[in-house]
């Protein structure tokens, strides 16, 4: 992120201010901070930090009042350093933990998380044979204490798992379940998305229109992924839909600025209303912010 584009997303966002708080409810911290170890788990581990004082600054300048922060990958299934930003930023920042899926006790991990502030828990089954503990007996403990505890259940999943998903939210119809990402459905691939549009049938179930720019084949504002979004607006509504930026994944392919003014500025077929859902009401919804 250079000063230009800082500034060019401070005057987009003065121009275009609406009357209502744009919240976030998709973006990732992380340091190096001894204190807070990476995972070894992963092979590959940042060189360079995205702090939450850096996101604070993007925040100001584009017009945003509050996020979610959802549990990076480079720490896996220990929160510590999202429990720590949490407690120096409550009035910026939720949070959404991680939990391992595979462990009988992540029920009462994640109970535990919640008395520390914890306002929800992102599983991320794979599409291949190694994701199919979405699949398992382990599920349902957890899904159920989730729903016990009225923190939102946060899918990160390619579009070939969402029968999956839907076989679990029959189970739990007063639980609140966020898809991330429009469940990545490629572009080339339309038809998959009814996997996801299937998944309407359940009243508090929610998708994230973001990731448009990860799916296109073209250049900003990413037309073609636009279809998707389209489809999901007419399918769930705009109060069942919400953006999100997921910062700093974005950044190889979109500014922070670009993010928030392709669902703002270019969705030429959402009309006011639908993006005051889209950019406050629904995340309000599901995390009061």
């Amino acid at each position: 992120m250079t000063r230009r584009d800082l500034f060019a997303g401070a005057a987009t966002a003065t121009m275009a201010a609406p009357t209502y708080r744009i919240l976030d409810p998709h973006v990732h911290v992380y340091k190096k901070d001894p204190r807070f170890p990476f995972w070894k788990g992963n092979s590959t581990h940042p060189t360079d930090d995205k702090s939450p004082e850096m996101l604070l600054e993007l925040m100001k300048a584009n017009g945003v009042a509050k996020t979610v922060i959802i549990q990076v990958r480079h720490y896996m299934f220990d929160n510590s350093y999202l429990l720590s930003v949490l407690r120096q930023y409550p009035q910026y920042f939720q949070g959404v933990c991680r939990v391992d899926p595979e462990n009988p006790n992540a029920p009462e991990h994640l109970s535990e998380l919640t008395q520390a502030g914890i306002r929800g828990v992102r599983l991320s089954p794979a599409a291949n044979a190694s994701g199919d503990w979405i699949k398992g007996p382990l599920m349902k403990p957890l899904w159920k204490r989730c729903e016990e505890l009225k923190v939102p259940m946060t899918i990160l999943a390619p579009i070939s798992r969402m029968p999956d998903i839907g076989a679990l939210a029959d189970q739990f119809p007063d639980l609140s379940i966020v898809i991330d990402h429009m469940a990545d459905c490629p572009v080339h691939q339309p038809a998959e998305l009814e996997k996801l549009i299937a998944l309407k049938r359940h009243p508090h179930l929610f998708v994230k229109v973001s990731h448009t720019w990860q799916i296109s084949k073209q250049a900003y504002p990413w037309v073609d992924a636009q279809d998707h979004v389209k489809r999901l607006h007419q399918s769930f509504g705009p109060q069942r839909l919400m953006w999100a930026t997921d910062w700093p994944v974005s950044l190889p392919h979109a500014t922070y600025a670009q993010t928030l003014s392709v669902v703002r500025d270019e969705m030429k077929f959402l009309n006011d209303d639908d993006k005051h859902w889209m950019l406050s009401k629904t995340i309000e919804k599901v995390w009061p912010l």
